[in-house]
């Protein structure tokens, strides 16, 4: 029995959105959304060592010392794929609305994978203790500006996406 069949008898409808994963393969598009896994997942990190070169200019680091971690690669990918989700759900709605609603997304996402890595391995890659609004040191609220803004850029990536590689369908 194939996880969509297993899902199907649990829910008695078509798998949920959370079953992403499970619904790609039943369609046959798990190539576009390894792809766009990849994808996420390389931007992220660009994105989080530009964000972290950034922080070495204002610092006056004459390094210029940018740094991200492996951990970031997973987490990028599948956020990013749990996101155009969300962006299907919240399409049409105004645009505050839904900044403020990848404002939380970003949040619970960052919170929970780094609560999970912290249970695994002892400590989360990244560690806020100390700073302004940091929640248990995994999240910091000072951040919800940037996540704001860039919940609205993903949109334009994950538009630009959908004109190149297949999406899995709704």
């Amino acid at each position: 029995m194939d996880g969509c069949t297993f899902a199907r008898l649990l829910f008695r409808v078509s798998p949920p959105p959370m079953f992403l994963p499970l619904r790609a393969f039943r369609y046959g598009h798990t190539n576009a959304m390894i792809t766009r896994g990849v994808i996420y997942g390389v931007l992220g990190w660009l994105i989080e060592i530009l964000w972290t070169g950034t922080g070495s200019i204002l610092r006056r680091d004459p390094r210029l010392r940018a740094t991200t971690y492996l951990w970031m690669f997973p987490i990028y990918a599948f956020g990013g794929l749990l996101c155009e989700r969300l962006h299907g759900l919240i399409r049409g709605q105004p645009w505050v609305l839904r900044g403020l609603v990848w404002t939380v997304a970003i949040f619970t996402i960052e919170y929970c994978t780094g609560r999970l890595i912290r249970a695994w391995v002892g400590q989360s890659p990244w560690n806020y203790d100390g700073a302004p609004l940091a929640v248990d040191g995994l999240i910091r609220l000072d951040y919800a500006p940037a996540w704001f803004l860039l919940g609205l850029g993903f949109e334009r990536v994950h538009d630009a996406l959908r004109t190149v590689l297949p999406v899995v369908p709704p």
